[in-house]
């Protein structure tokens, strides 16, 4: 015998997860999520990522800057020359290490930024309407308007160069997407039954964005950060490879920039090895990413 399952259009995310068996919308994601072995591994390459990022912090990683071999030597089976070494006889494998610790930095740092912001602006903006939202549609229309990767490099010339200013630029720009998806949501929460309760028994507009409004939309967050940290990492290489970025050498895009000329002498394991480290980690934080909005809809059911 089968039931159909019925919601009223102003149910939380919290009651249809409630009325579709208990569960809350974090549990239910998280037991997709373990069902599915190649997104668990993509987690755990990830996690490898952000563990090698530490390591470099509490300096238990290589010193990339030391001579391990010869000039240009190809890959071999010795730890330190596994990926070869560059043109002074540095390890390209402790490079790429070291280059880790930049991109999940500033995967991290940008994340940080961009996400509170999207997530303050859209409440605001949907909830209050008016003026405000005209305000800050405004904003990020014409933020928006310019091409992303321009106006990046345009605040980190201003800036100037370093992980701090990347950080900066593309933290302040990278919230407009989450800012669009949260002011629509909370646009169509505002006016449901649950949030004109709270109002009926006194409760205050703080208390209905932060505790009632909040959790409904926060799996957009969620999945908006791992793509922000996707992106940002790959941002970071980008900027660098044209001069902008990190230019102490501890960086995945200095490294494609010196690579760029190493390939007319037929030198190809520096560019290999570090396209490898990125095409791992971009890629598991694309599994990742999807498997989250998969997860995380409270449109989807099992």
């Amino acid at each position: 015998m089968s039931a159909t399952l019925e919601t009223s259009p102003g149910a939380s995310t919290q009651q249809v997860a409630t009325e579709q068996g208990g569960e809350s919308l974090g549990k239910r994601a998280f037991r997709k999520l373990i069902k599915k072995k190649f997104v668990v591994a993509c987690f755990v390459v990830a996690l490898i990522y952000f563990l090698i990022a530490a390591l470099g912090y509490l300096g238990l990683l290589p010193d990339f800057q030391e001579r391990v071999g010869g000039s240009y030597e190809p890959p071999s089976l010795s730890f330190a020359k596994i990926l070869g070494t560059d043109i002074f006889g540095r390890s390209i494998l402790y490079k790429i290490l070291i280059g880790t610790r930049t991109a999940i930095t500033i995967g991290v740092v940008v994340t940080g930024i961009s996400i509170p912001i999207g997530v303050i602006t859209g409440l605001i903006a949907g909830y209050y309407g008016g003026k405000i939202d005209t305000f800050i549609v405004w904003l990020y229309s014409v933020l928006s308007s310019i091409p992303y990767i321009l106006l990046v490099i345009g605040i980190s010339y201003v800036l100037g160069k370093g992980i701090i200013p990347i950080c900066i630029a593309m933290g302040s720009v990278g919230w407009i997407g989450l800012c669009r998806l949260v002011r629509g949501e909370v646009m169509k929460h505002k006016n449901r039954e649950y949030v004109l309760a709270v109002k009926l028994i006194g409760g205050n507009h703080g208390r209905i964005l932060f505790k009632h409004i909040l959790p409904n939309v926060f799996h957009l967050a969620i999945i908006t950060a791992s793509l922000s940290t996707l992106n940002a990492i790959k941002s970071e290489v980008i900027l660098t490879y044209i001069g902008v970025g990190i230019q102490d050498g501890a960086s995945w895009g200095t490294m494609i920039q010196d690579a760029s000329g190493e390939l007319v002498n037929s030198i190809w394991w520096p560019l290999v090895g570090v396209s490898i480290a990125m095409f791992i980690l971009i890629y598991s934080l694309n599994v990742i990413g999807d498997a989250l909005r998969d997860a995380l809809d409270p449109k989807l059911v099992d």
